[in-house]
């Protein structure tokens, strides 16, 4: 495993160290995931919030050797890159209708966030790492996983593992392996009325 960078991100209030510490390296140790922490991470997806209780999310995953190739086939070749050290890949799909009305869920891919998050957050009190991605073919993970695009969005792809050695990277994505800033809150929460 490598040494993880510096983190120099500062909030600007009081707030869980835990949501500063959480970035999305692509410097991935391969050695295998535990099937128990891997289901301890479901688990913490399964307890999200949803609209109306229906808990839209689907994740398929990969841990295998057998079903990794596959994973990877489904990702963008700039992710296939740092991803082929992976030893966990998983596509998030999301129900597109309600289980208890079968009318369209507008809400899907939302509550579909939700549980992503949730799962990265227990990713991180385990001491893991969770990379999302939308750089991934839908067409092939319908294709290839064999989920009903009729009944299901592809919403992203996710990486999961320990942090790893930063020089199995190529240069380029080297150089940006280092939790990154956000814009300041003031943009994003705003009380009142909108004045642009």
């Amino acid at each position: 495993m490598g040494k993880e960078p510096d983190n120099k991100r500062i909030p600007d209030a009081a707030v869980d160290k835990l949501f500063i510490n959480r970035w999305s390296p692509r410097a991935l140790d391969p050695s295998p995931i535990p099937q128990e922490t891997l289901q301890t991470l479901f688990e913490a997806a399964r307890w999200s919030p949803s609209c109306s209780n229906d808990q839209p999310w689907l994740f398929m995953y990969a841990d295998t050797a057998e079903l990794l190739p596959t994973y990877l086939e489904i990702l963008a070749e700039g992710n296939r890159v740092w991803c082929k050290n992976a030893p966990v890949l998983a596509i998030l799909f999301a129900r597109r209708r309600f289980a208890y009305n079968n009318k369209p869920n507008s809400w899907a891919v939302f509550d579909c966030g939700a549980a992503w998050m949730s799962l990265t957050i227990q990713a991180r009190f385990l001491g893991l790492y969770t990379h999302g991605m939308a750089g991934f073919s839908k067409e092939s993970a319908y294709r290839l996983l064999g989920v009903p695009e009729e009944d299901y969005e592809a919403v992203c792809a996710i990486a999961i593992g320990r942090y790893g050695d930063p020089a199995s990277l190529p240069d380029d994505l080297r150089e940006r392996e280092a939790p990154n800033g956000r814009n300041p809150r003031a943009d994003m929460a705003k009380q009142g009325l909108f004045k642009g």
